[in-house]
């Protein structure tokens, strides 16, 4: 498992108080406080088959703002996508797991209007 993806979950608090969806949010934004310095002010996961689908609201720091107020979107966009190749390893271990399964794919992605960040896995097929 990646550096700081047991410390996401711990954070989360696993499995054991909440449902396995709820974990998986808290986990994303635990990573999301810990490396962009803010979090969203909300999470939900949702689950279907062997994808899982996390939608953030808000959470962009104040260079952020201040860059999508000079009309800069694609620099924050572009920012985000690279950081994702840094923090994804982290991200993916914490879901494989909370999960107990393999990521095949990740994915980030957020629009600004609303503020929305998506993370998006595909795990394996389970045995």
């Amino acid at each position: 498992m990646p550096d700081h993806a047991q410390e996401l979950i711990e954070a989360a608090g696993g499995q054991a108080p909440g449902s396995l969806r709820a974990a998986l949010a808290n986990a994303m934004v635990g990573l999301k406080k810990r490396y962009y310095g803010r979090g969203p002010e909300a999470a939900k996961a949702y689950i279907e088959d062997e994808y899982i689908f996390i939608v953030m609201e808000g959470g962009l720091t104040r260079n952020e703002e201040t860059l999508l107020a000079a009309g800069k979107h694609d620099l924050v966009r572009q920012y985000r996508l690279t950081f994702q190749e840094t923090v994804g390893p982290t991200a993916i271990g914490a879901v494989e797991e909370l999960t107990g399964r393999r990521v095949v794919g990740y994915h980030s992605q957020i629009v600004f209007e609303p503020v929305r960040a998506f993370e998006i896995f595909v795990l394996a097929p389970e045995n």
